[in-house]
């Protein structure tokens, strides 16, 4: 779970200290978000989407890609199926994700990845998110892709992020906190601006995302220096 430090705008979160908020008020806080960014109209939604797909199309990540994930949007997430098509105009391979069980000892859930087909028949998971049918050899691991796409509650201008709180994305990209070198795929967070917060505070365990996109702007992770021995 996140420790973070709340930005003191009403129209994103509610007001407050700079300590990190206990497991309570994290919890209000991801109700907020999530209600302010299911309050937006319908019209602002669809002209979010298309500035998203805008300025995505031009970044070097998306145009380098060859297999792009995203998500089917629901609870007043910033669309990025317009990407999708633009993604698949341009002959790139294009993936949603699919919750599976895994063989860990604990069984725990993770995300897979179904390659998508837009005359393709989504059916409800069990969150009642549209997910593609196909198991078994079609689904990749995330190691597959070279571009995913992952929904945000909350973010900062660093980058980091605050989740559904379900740990889908951080079980399913933990590989890659073992790695230095070479990371795939890259990360993109994705939010409404209204969903930005002022900091945020990782865990060890949180995957860190390469960059958040809005309708307005490209927010890039700093890069850390590198000691010299």
């Amino acid at each position: 779970m996140n420790r973070l430090v709340q930005e003191q705008r009403p129209s994103t979160a509610p007001t407050g200290g700079v300590s990190p908020p206990s497991t309570g008020s994290l919890r209000q806080l991801r109700r907020t978000l999530r209600s302010v960014r299911r309050a937006l109209p319908d019209r602002c939604q669809r002209a979010h989407a298309r500035c998203l797909a805008r300025l995505l199309r031009r970044d070097i990540a998306f145009q380098r890609a060859r297999r792009i994930a995203a998500y089917w949007p629901s609870d007043g997430e910033l669309d990025p199926r317009a990407l999708i098509r633009a993604a698949l105009a341009r002959g790139k391979v294009a993936y949603l994700p699919v919750l599976r069980r895994g063989h860990d000892g604990e069984g725990a859930t993770r995300l897979w990845f179904v390659r998508f087909s837009p005359d393709e028949r989504l059916h409800p998971n069990r969150f009642g998110i549209p997910e593609p049918k196909a198991r078994g050899r079609h689904l990749r691991p995330a190691r597959h892709l070279d571009l995913l796409l992952v929904p945000v509650v909350g973010f900062d201008s660093a980058a980091n992020r605050i989740g559904m709180g379900g740990g889908y994305y951080d079980r399913t990209l933990a590989y890659l906190l073992r790695r230095r070198h070479w990371r795939r795929p890259r990360l993109v967070g994705i939010a409404h601006e209204c969903q930005r917060v002022a900091r945020i505070e990782p865990r060890p365990w949180d995957v860190p995302l390469d960059a958040v996109a809005t309708e307005r702007r490209l927010y890039i992770r700093p890069r850390r220096a590198v000691p010299i021995a």
